[in-house]
């Protein structure tokens, strides 16, 4: 139409003046900055992802590699009677019962030898229980001895779910024969066989008492000896460079990873000792033991508490050799221990006959 105005816009117009500028420049850099700190970081995590795999892998074989274990041959005792165990799982534990016919037992032993040790070794360390009036019950544990193997399984020196399932089975065994019905049980371990005779004894209300001798907990082993194991593959100067939390992390990996490739759980010791607390325990080591060292034995007294009294460190003892340095004493303590338990008091005679142990020997 003539004579109208164009109308203006309404549109409000835009201008990128210095300050905006100046803006845009600040949020790129910041975003650059954060790239480059996401790129660091991710970096650095992939390199520690590369470093454990690669640790893991060099440090599991020693970690499944059991330290040099010889168990001298023990002869089959004519006296004792042959026992089948059932466990859980199906399988037939062999032992034997060396039971009391001329008079009732005080209670019964359950025995629990060492690794690639057999029942057979019961009385080389439980001579002078048998004679002060104890009835010794010993089992193989499964693929050890004459028990059953299970197919696929490879035992370690280090205490898995399946002895743990043995052992409970031993336990039902002698809670459950007629003529043992009523009397105390307690359990002695050798070695990791004492390992598993403590966290039997924390898991089962039907055991009054334990003793190991040499027993070690899976965790606290392993930290003992990690300076020994991680020398073996990397330089002292990267070694001592790493931090602790580091060092635990890959620990971790390590169990969890032999774990995998063994196809059953190692048992969690330490996480069963402050069970004992209410339970009678003794604890033995050997001063010359190189593996199971006393340190390693006091830090399991710490974690089962002042109920349990200070272990018994035996001079110029090595590992599981305490009997053959002083059989009298380790005697003694043995009876003197077990005949505390309810319903095992008698007078104890005197030991004067010794029988030599047959030890596991662990330089």
């Amino acid at each position: 139409m003539a004579g109208t105005q164009p109308r203006k816009s309404t549109r409000r117009q835009t201008s990128f003046g210095p300050d905006h500028q100046k803006t845009v420049v600040v949020r790129w850099r910041r975003n650059v900055v954060w790239v480059i700190f996401g790129s660091v970081v991710l970096g650095l995590i992939a390199l520690e992802v590369v470093f454990q795999v690669i640790l893991v892998r060099l440090i599991v074989p020693w970690f499944e590699n059991g330290p040099p274990f010889h168990v001298p041959s023990s002869e089959e005792d004519p006296d004792a009677e042959r026992i089948e165990i059932e466990t859980a799982d199906g399988l037939l534990l062999r032992g034997s019962l060396h039971h009391h016919l001329d008079r009732p037992p005080r209670g019964v032993i359950v025995y629990c030898h060492e690794f690639t040790g057999s029942h057979w070794t019961a009385m080389a360390y439980c001579r002078g229980l048998y004679e002060a009036g104890f009835d010794i019950l010993a089992f193989d544990f499964r693929n050890h001895g004459e028990s059953d193997v299970q197919p696929g399984y490879v035992p370690l020196h280090w205490l898995s779910d399946h002895e743990m399932t043995d052992v409970h089975a031993a336990i039902a065994y002698a809670a459950g024969r007629p003529e043992l019905v009523g009397l105390p049980i307690g359990l002695y371990g050798v070695s990791r066989g004492g390992a598993a005779a403590m966290v039997a004894t924390a898991q089962n209300a039907a055991v009054e008492a334990v003793a190991s001798d040499g027993g070690y907990g899976t965790n606290t082993l392993m930290q003992f000896h990690t300076p020994r194991w991680a020398l073996l593959v990397v330089p002292a100067w990267v070694y001592n460079l790493i931090p602790w939390w580091h060092s635990l992390i890959t620990l971790a990996l390590v169990r969890w990873w032999s774990q995998k490739r063994q196809g059953v759980p190692l048992t969690p010791v330490e996480r069963w000792l402050p069970r004992l607390g209410t339970r009678e325990v003794l604890l033995i080591s050997g001063r010359s033991d190189n593996y199971v060292t006393p340190e390693v034995t006091r830090e399991l007294h710490g974690m089962i508490g002042d109920n349990c009294d200070q272990p018994w460190i035996v001079p110029r003892a090595k590992h599981n050799r305490a009997r053959s340095v002083d059989p009298i004493e380790y005697d003694r303590r043995l009876v003197e221990f077990f005949g505390s338990m309810p319903g095992a008091e008698d007078q104890v005679p005197e030991i004067t006959e010794i029988e030599e142990a047959t030890p596991v020997i662990a330089d």
